[in-house]
């Protein structure tokens, strides 16, 4: 196990960078630790706490920024908690090897839809100011504001995404991971969500999900304090500036950075699980 500073700065790090691509830093803490001959029963638990402290600490910002969507947000993380009870309970009983594959796949898979898009899907709209920029209530469509403009959108193919959202559930709870490497992209790239909106509403319902598979895991008796301390420190603080970051960057430039991060972590595990 790494000492608790190497920890604290370890949570640091994957806080920030996942709270700007909205992937959870679990994403690449859980591949850094198993790298570092941490024991995937240990590393996993470590993962879910970045995750509920990062999502705890970005929260607030992206929140007064209006780009998440809470009736969108917590439809997916419903679906996704119950194959994240699924997935915990299971994750003692499968190899280092098969889940770092299944971790590595999946993240593949949301890296090349992520690289894969050009340009802007959803465009701004004259009729909209300023003041009418967040969700629209009772629906799954809202507003959020690009380049000073407006820009309105409408979640589509609603039962796919949510029907991958248990998948991502599933994964989550096998690799202690908070699933915003799949979530974002479900719902950027499946559901037509704008990727800034998909990235903080993956990023605050993260917490959910991470919160189902830490009870599991601390019935299992699998969370050890000190390590789970340090990291909870450091992620609070990467998790807040990374939020700040996101902000302050447009669209594409959000979508670019998570699909490079996915296909590092991506190559980093599967290279590893051979």
């Amino acid at each position: 196990m790494p000492s608790i500073v190497i920890l604290g700065l370890l949570g640091t790090f994957c806080a920030f960078v996942g709270a700007i691509g909205g992937i959870g830093g679990a994403t690449l803490l859980v591949p850094v630790l198993l790298i570092c001959n941490v024991e995937p029963l240990l590393a996993a638990p470590l993962g879910m706490v970045a995750v509920a402290a990062g999502s705890l600490a970005a929260a607030s910002r992206q929140l007064d920024d209006g780009v998440v969507h809470h009736r969108l947000g917590l439809s997916v993380e419903l679906f996704a908690s119950v194959g994240t009870v699924l997935g915990a309970l299971l994750s003692a009983s499968i190899s280092e090897q098969w889940l770092a594959r299944i971790l590595g796949t999946a993240a593949l898979a949301g890296a090349i839809a992520a690289i894969a898009r050009k340009g802007i899907r959803n465009r701004p709209v004259g009729i909209f100011d300023d003041e009418s920029a967040g969700e629209w209530p009772g629906t799954l469509g809202g507003t959020y504001t690009l380049n000073d403009a407006v820009v309105p959108y409408q979640a589509k193919h609603v039962g796919y995404g949510l029907g991958i959202s248990v998948f991502t559930g599933v994964v989550s709870g096998l690799a202690g991971v908070g699933g915003g490497f799949m979530k974002t992209p479900t719902m950027s790239e499946v559901m037509k969500v704008p990727v800034k909106v998909a990235a903080a509403t993956s990023t605050f319902v993260s917490g959910i999900t991470a919160s189902t598979a830490l009870l599991i895991y601390g019935i299992q008796g699998r969370i050890e304090v000190r390590p789970a301390a340090a990291v909870i420190a450091g992620a609070l603080l990467g998790g807040f500036s990374g939020a700040r970051l996101q902000s302050r960057l447009n669209a594409s430039t959000v979508r670019r950075m998570t699909g490079i991060l996915l296909l590092v972590v991506a190559v980093v595990v599967i290279g590893g699980s051979w």
